[in-house]
């Protein structure tokens, strides 16, 4: 999808030539680079944008300085995506540890449509690290546009269901939803609304927010105003000693508390952002510390108890001693993976081995039906034994149809039975479903607690929609790890590298927080706490009834096997609204245990918190409502107005928003199917909704169902479709000519039939 998009946005550019847009231009007509420059990303959304989408290449045209092309013949098919021009950028941004919530507010205009014609717009958002889609809204003259979350059940009765282009992930950053239907020279002001996450690393958080507009979105006028507004808050919950590192623009610090700094940008400019708004912030480090948050629930929050917040942070650098470690490899080569999934995922094994120690042990165990070792046993990782790791990985390739996970899990468990003085550790790679995954959960479980003091530490990582992300985080929960993914093959490499190197950085581990065992009214959402990592924020999260406990403890086991104790300060939350910022981990945790466990209730509870925060979840969906404005000034003198043939200004009357149901954002829980058959990730179309697919199966097949190879009236439409007016008009010809004989022929046989000839 993500091809034919940048293809929709060449095409759309070289229509785009046929606006004339007067002598007084600030800005040249775009240009696209040479082939040899472009990338494959070129045309792909690096900032917020909206695109007219132009079916009828005869609409493109100035709406204010009609140009009076000449006629152009046929359609766009599929269409072509225009970029409009805007006037006006806001980009506010809220950070709270290791969370950011961001606003975009901006305004367009439809600058590439004759004012008598009208066409559907597309608005496409790129996110940073983890983002997480919370809302669209969008201002026309006459109408409004919303977004919001209903229960799966309440979704049922909606009518109205988008295709998929018209509303889903172009890419799993990307976020793209359609306006239908909107005037020529229409002010569009829209707001865009998402979370993400910031990366950790020595001390200092890091923030990226896509904020390159390409030349081509500047209005060309130039007596057109141009303004842009950043605007950045940043809370450290627990930590103090906030010290700005480096910024991407000019900001201009406006606000400095304990914890709290605020910045600001402003200024009329005469082209747009070139790029990307960055931020980073160090914490007053030293060894390990952490700190308590308590936040009591909203009026409006279905669950009346109170929320905590656990953070712990891994200090300097210096006060590091990562583990000695065990580390086996358990890697899936079956069929599916064949192609850029396994050479990216050799490629990272090779450099996260090149990464251990001498003192650190190691092995790779490859599966798909069968079960290949590198080794029968752990090998020392010295520099020989990675490189004939290296060699006997690249020889790997894809092997047998199936995929059975539980045996390689099992024979890596076991070679980490008896390790001592060291962590042990398991890498499990997947891109498929398997349908025993709860028993392996259940032997996972019980074979880690009977594992003595450092049990293996399991680490997923999934590639891929097929398979189940869930599973994958539920046993990495078990096994106290990290869970990663990658839902599109060019972040594969980036986010298993990731998820390798925070795994390998371990610098405590066997975390307890003494007041969860004897306080029964406190609710830990994890079911296991995972290790902290010298490269990230450790969060842990949960509700409790009645007081919270006065003083609270954290403990664990350093690299060097010392015992480790803090105490954890407690605070309330004053300026971090602590529901939103553990909206996104609540409902991920909820859904692996509602799915581990087969808890309805579960299920409820997720929807209920995904409603309430406009978070996605596997238990919502998205609905893009429609309200037509009403004129206030005839309501409050009593009259209506009745709105004349033409006017542009139409006021309809006060109703019930419409509802137009959304394709599903979530990842689901796997494709047994699709790993039994090995279909490639990425190699699948995105489904067409339930309403749609019935339709076009009970219109594709009808040709086949009729007898005499005859056609029918929706093949010929949809062939029609496809062809510009003049052919389109010579076949009804032609079609039309064969009725009449057809007719004829019908008649002979009703009249004469039973004549015998005569």
């Amino acid at each position: 999808m993500a091809e034919d998009f940048a293809k929709a946005v060449e095409d759309g550019l070289k229509l785009s030539k046929r606006i004339y847009l007067g002598k007084d231009r600030a800005v040249a007509p775009p240009k696209p680079p040479p082939p040899m420059e472009r990338s494959p990303d070129f045309y792909l959304p690096s900032a917020p944008m909206v695109y007219a989408v132009i079916s009828d290449p005869r609409i493109v045209d100035n709406p204010d300085l009609p140009s009076y092309q000449p006629h152009v013949h046929g359609r766009c098919d599929p269409p072509a995506l225009i970029p409009l021009q805007m006037s006006r950028v806001v980009l506010d941004v809220d950070c709270y540890a290791d969370t950011a919530f961001i606003q975009v507010s901006g305004k367009w205009r439809v600058h590439c449509v004759m004012a008598s014609r009208s066409c559907d717009c597309r608005i496409a958002l790129p996110m940073g690290d983890q983002g997480s889609i919370l809302g669209v809204e969008v201002d026309l003259p006459t109408k409004s546009y919303s977004t919001e979350l209903n229960g799966v059940e309440e979704s049922k009765g909606i009518q109205k269901i988008a295709r998929p282009e018209d509303g889903g992930f172009l890419k799993p950053h990307i976020f793209t939803i359609t306006i239908p239907q909107i005037d020529g020279g229409t002010n569009i002001s829209i707001k865009l609304r998402w979370s993400q996450k910031l990366s950790y690393n020595e001390g200092q958080f890091s923030l990226t927010v896509p904020f390159r507009f390409p030349e081509y979105v500047t209005p060309a006028i130039k007596n057109i105003s141009k303004k842009e507004k950043i605007q950045l808050n940043v809370s450290s919950g627990i930590a103090t000693g906030i010290l700005c590192k480096a910024t991407s623009h000019p900001l201009k610090e406006i606000r400095r508390h304990a914890g709290n700094l605020g910045f600001l940008y402003e200024a009329e400019i005469l082209t747009w952002s070139n790029t990307d708004f960055s931020f980073s912030y160090s914490v007053s480090s030293g060894n390990i510390f952490g700190g308590i948050l308590l936040q009591s629930p909203s009026l409006y929050d279905y669950d009346q108890r109170d929320m905590f917040c656990i953070y712990l942070f891994p200090g300097s650098q210096q006060s590091w001693k990562v583990f000695r470690k065990e580390v086996i490899f358990v890697v899936d080569i079956s069929n599916s993976m064949q192609g850029r999934p396994l050479e990216i995922t050799k490629n990272a094994i090779s450099a996260a081995l090149s990464k251990l120690s001498p003192e650190d042990s190691f092995n790779i165990i490859a599966f798909s039906s069968e079960t290949f070792l590198f080794s029968t046993s752990m090998a020392l990782a010295s520099e020989e034994a990675i490189e004939k790791a290296t060699e006997w990985i690249s020889t790997k390739y894809s092997v047998g149809g199936g995929t059975n996970m539980f045996i390689p899990l099992e024979k890596a468990a076991e070679m980490l039975s008896n390790i001592h003085g060291s962590l042990p550790m398991i890498f499990l790679v997947t891109d498929g479903a398997v349908e025993d995954e709860r028993n392996i959960c259940d032997w996972m479980k019980k074979r880690l607690t009977n594992g003595g003091s450092l049990c293996p530490r399991i680490h997923t990582f999934g590639i891929g929609s097929f398979c189940n992300h869930y599973f994958l985080r539920v046993l990495a929960m078990i096994g106290r790890g990290e869970y990663g993914a990658a839902c599109d093959l060019d972040s594969i490499e980036d986010q298993m590298q990731k998820l390798f190197s925070k795994g390998l950085s371990t610098v405590l581990a066997n975390i307890t927080i003494d007041a969860f065992d004897d306080h029964k009214q406190i609710e830990v959402y994890s079911s296991c706490i995972p290790d902290l990592s010298s490269e990230s924020l450790l969060t842990i999260c949960g509700r409790y009834r009645g007081s919270f406990p006065d003083a609270i403890k954290a403990k664990g086991i350093l690299g060097d096997l010392s015992s480790f104790v803090t105490d954890l300060k407690i605070e309330r939350a004053k300026d971090l609204p602590l529901d939103r910022v553990l909206a996104r981990q609540q409902i991920d945790l909820l859904t692996a245990k509602a799915w581990f466990s087969e808890n309805k209730q579960l299920d409820e509870e997720v929807s209920l918190l995904s409603i309430q925060t406009c978070n996605i979840s596997e238990y919502t969906r998205m609905v893009l409502l429609e309200q037509n404005k009403i004129d206030k000034a005839t309501e409050s003198s009593g009259a209506r107005k009745v709105p004349k043939k033409g006017d542009p200004h139409k006021i309809g009357d006060s109703e019930a928003p419409k509802k137009i149901l959304l394709q599903s954002l979530s990842v689901g829980f796997g494709d047994l199917t699709a790993t039994a058959e090995n279909i490639r990730p990425g190699s699948v179309e995105q489904k067409l909704p339930e309403a749609a697919e019935i339709f076009i199966k009970a219109t594709s097949n009808c040709c086949g169902r009729m007898k005499m190879n005859r056609c029918c009236c929706m093949c010929c439409i949809q062939c029609c479709s496809k062809m510009n007016d003049q052919c389109a008009t010579t076949l009804a010809q032609l079609c039309t000519a064969l009725a009449c004989f057809g007719c004829l022929e019908c008649c002979l046989e009703l009249c004469c039939s039973g004549q015998d000839g005569q």
